[in-house]
């Protein structure tokens, strides 16, 4: 993944994610299959890195709807989300 990463379309220069990088989880809703986020509700935010342990631990029934978005107005679907957790590179704490 080494698309890019903010607004003026910058990607980080090593190729890696920015996990420090700010996002926040919102909750899609029902039916809402569009990548606006018209209608969506903030559930937290902080950095890329926070957004996605809180998703991870969260029960599965309680993910659904989440999706996650970075700087750059990126989103980022459950499916994606997962499998960023668990990466040799995400940072754990």
């Amino acid at each position: 993944m080494t698309g890019p990463t903010t607004i003026q379309g910058e990607s980080d220069p090593h190729g890696g994610i920015d996990w420090n990088d700010h996002a926040s989880i919102h909750r899609r809703p029902e039916g809402n299959k569009s990548d606006m986020l018209r209608g969506f509700q903030v559930i937290r935010d902080g950095t890329f890195a926070e957004m996605i342990r809180f998703v991870a631990a969260l029960p599965e029934d309680e993910r659904q709807h989440l999706v996650i978005q970075k700087s750059g107005d990126r989103l980022f679907e459950l499916g994606e989300i997962m499998n960023l957790a668990r990466r040799d590179d995400m940072p754990r704490a």
